[in-house]
């Protein structure tokens, strides 16, 4: 199978799958993620299969919520771009999360830069985690973004090593 045929069905397989709005959130730090993503050692020798990805970006979801990434006050809810058993294994782990975490359909995609919860027509979080190619070490990067709005966005880069089964975070710049 030729790569620009792989290339189009592993965007269609991700694009039926999301629990996201149909739409991604565009980030006001696109440009800030590009140059750290620039900046870190890597490598494309092998790809991920997988799994370890799925892993991996549940365990970068889980260092996310469980940090105090911004002043969440009024905040009515957590939307992650992630797929449907990723979002329901999440809810689940932290079922009294502050915002609480909701799935996608909760969300009304308007012109802001934000989802809106449905019930309250307030602005949710999003939370996004964007896992790179295997660096050549062995280690993976991952890009965990925020934001709410324009007015508070960031990001965090996530580095994990394999330790027996599990994806460990090694490094958080």
């Amino acid at each position: 199978m030729r790569v620009g045929t792989q290339l189009a069905l592993g965007l269609l397989a991700l694009a039926t799958g999301c629990a996201s709005p149909p739409q991604n959130i565009t980030f006001s730090d696109e440009a800030e993620i590009r140059a750290a993503h620039a900046s870190l050692p890597g490598s494309l020798i092998r790809k991920l299969d997988h799994t370890d990805e799925a892993q991996i970006e549940l365990a970068a979801f889980s260092y996310l919520l469980e940090q105090h990434l911004v002043d969440v006050t009024g905040c009515p809810a957590v939307f992650l771009q992630a797929d449907d058993a990723q979002v329901a294994a999440l809810m689940r782990k932290y079922p009294d999360h502050v915002p609480p975490i909701k799935p996608g359909d909760q969300a009304l995609i308007t012109d802001r830069h934000a989802p809106v919860d449905k019930l309250t027509d307030k602005p949710g979080m999003v939370l996004s985690a964007e896992v790179t190619e295997p660096n050549a070490d062995g280690t993976v990067d991952v890009a965990g973004r925020w934001s709410i709005g324009e007015t508070t966005p960031g990001f965090r880069v996530l580095r994990f090593k394999k330790t027996g089964a599990d994806w460990q975070i090694i490094e958080v710049k």
